[in-house]
């Protein structure tokens, strides 16, 4: 239902039923505003109908908004399971105050249900309080034993748990680094008629048809009828148009930057074996550099064997033995026999390097350039910077004289492109290039994170292959990258599936 009501001006408003309502309350109130979280309850109308008759009366100068801004600090859900949990650095200081003037020897902490992480960071915090005498075993300074009850940590924990505006900001800070604090921004929204609303009757209203429909015509009711007046001045319905997720969005303009440099895109299947996850890529079989990637392995999912050509020239490669075709073996190889059931194994793949041996393996004619942004997985710990499933850009660069400075120029040109000028690079070891390097980009929150590893394939990797050019090859943590350019402090937050945050709306 609407009513027609004249305003000043001698017009006529069409006021429909949302808007009668809403703008009821509004008069009710008098010059004194009414925060829109509280609407709902003062008229019985859902939310989104409060939004919608709110813009309406708005756009007839019938109501007028006042917007609040304000940071609201909170824990995450790291800092609320912290709070339940008790943060590492609290139980390894009760665990220290237990143990006495003996000590705690440091390899006794898994045991006592310490991570590699949780270990490492509450040793470096109760070290830098000043907690700690020594190395090892741990032991507590004699200070320490009466020490405050609380940590700074905890009190700050515990006062945003309880909404206390007062805390200490350096430890706030600490804690945002963490992961286990943040910063919300919320705006609040004041209504209240303004003088021409307030004045409006709002008597009864009575029956007005708002569309013209063929039944009405072609049964000529229509003459019996009151229509409601059209108002030119009213803005349409605000309609939030589908839109791509930012992270995904980011995503598809890297490639594009990729594709006007002249690379062409590849793609791999995200269930991988051994053999082209690290075989090929020189990795040992049983060696501390396969931890470097710490694959996921799949049950049930059915072995793959590799080629037979190329896996004896792989085996040849890994034991020290010439290839085939060749007299000389290309280097001392690996301590281990090389082990054709380990590389039929399925695993999720641990990083896009295998698309790039894939690529390669199809002994493409040089030059050539190749991309490949798609997903991995790894057996990682879940923080700020780390993921379970995350998001790489491979790519590789072949033709007569590629060298490291190729590499080192490929980093620095993909990062002017998306703004990023801060880069730092130093040597690095990859079991699969030589030379290495490593580039570093600073992000505002959490200082200087690797972003670009890369070097030129070794010739145990591109000689199997059958690649004869140098290869300059990268792998570059895009996720991180791509937390320094849309300004994210948490790494999960690319996945994140809240959609009042996703759409900009406020809460």
């Amino acid at each position: 239902m609407s009513a027609a009501e004249p305003d000043p001006e001698g017009t006529t408003l069409s006021i429909a039923g949302p808007e009668r309502t809403v703008l009821r309350a509004l008069q009710a109130a008098g010059p004194m505003a009414i925060e829109e979280e509280a609407l709902p309850g003062l008229t019985g109308l859902p939310p989104d109908q409060i939004r919608g008759a709110l813009q309406r009366l708005r756009s007839k100068r019938l109501a007028a908004v006042e917007e609040l801004h304000r940071s609201e600090p909170s824990l995450t859900p790291r800092g609320r399971a912290a709070l339940t949990d008790r943060l590492p650095e609290r139980r390894l200081l009760d665990l220290l105050r237990t143990a006495g003037p003996a000590g705690l020897p440091i390899t006794d902490l898994p045991a006592a249900g310490f991570s590699e992480e949780e270990r490492s960071a509450a040793i470096g915090r109760l070290r830098r309080a000043g907690y700690l005498e020594g190395t090892s075993p741990l032991r507590l300074k004699d200070s320490a034993e009466s020490g405050p009850a609380k940590l700074p940590e905890e009190a700050v924990l515990e006062a945003i748990e309880r909404g206390e505006p007062e805390f200490d900001a350096g430890t706030f800070r600490q804690l945002e680094r963490r992961g286990l604090v943040q910063t919300e921004r919320l705006t609040m929204k004041r209504w209240t008629a303004t003088d021409e609303g307030r004045r409006l009757p709002l008597e009864a209203p009575e029956q007005l048809v708002g569309a013209l429909t063929p039944e009405l015509l072609v049964g000529g009711r229509w003459r019996e009828l009151k229509f409601r007046p059209y108002d030119v001045r009213s803005s349409p319905p605000h309609r939030l148009s589908p839109r791509p997720h930012p992270y995904a969005a980011w995503l598809e303009e890297f490639e594009e930057v990729l594709v006007g440099l002249g690379f062409q895109q590849a793609e791999g299947p995200l269930l991988e074996t051994e053999f082209w996850n690290a075989d090929v890529l020189f990795m040992p079989q049983d060696h501390p550099a396969r931890s470097i990637h710490d694959a996921l392995t799949v049950e049930g999912a059915p072995e793959i064997p590799p080629p037979s050509p190329l896996v004896e020239r792989v085996a040849a490669a890994h034991e020290g033995r010439p290839l085939p075709d060749r007299n000389e073996p290309l280097s001392r190889g690996w301590s281990e026999r090389y082990d054709p059931a380990v590389a039929r194994r399925p695993v999720l793949r641990s990083q896009t390097t295998a698309v790039s041996a894939r690529f390669l393996a199809g002994r493409p004619r040089p030059p050539f350039r190749m991309f490949s942004i798609d997903r991995n997985f790894r057996r990682e710990e879940v923080d700020a910077r780390h993921h379970l499933e995350f998001t790489q850009c491979e790519g590789v660069l072949g033709e007569e004289g590629v060298s490291i400075r190729h590499v080192v120029g490929m980093f620095r040109e993909l990062g002017e492109a998306i703004g990023v000028r801060d880069l730092k690079l130093r040597p690095s070891y990859f079991p699969f290039t030589e030379p290495s390097i490593e580039g570093y980009v600073r992000h505002p929150a959490l200082g200087w994170i690797e972003v670009f590893p890369g070097g030129l394939l070794r010739p145990e990797v591109l000689v199997p292959l059958g690649v004869e050019v140098p290869v300059a090859a990268w792998g570059i943590g895009i996720a991180r990258l791509a937390m320094v350019a849309l300004g994210i402090n948490d790494i999960r937050e690319l996945y994140d599936d809240d959609y009042d945050r996703l759409r900009g709306g406020h809460r």
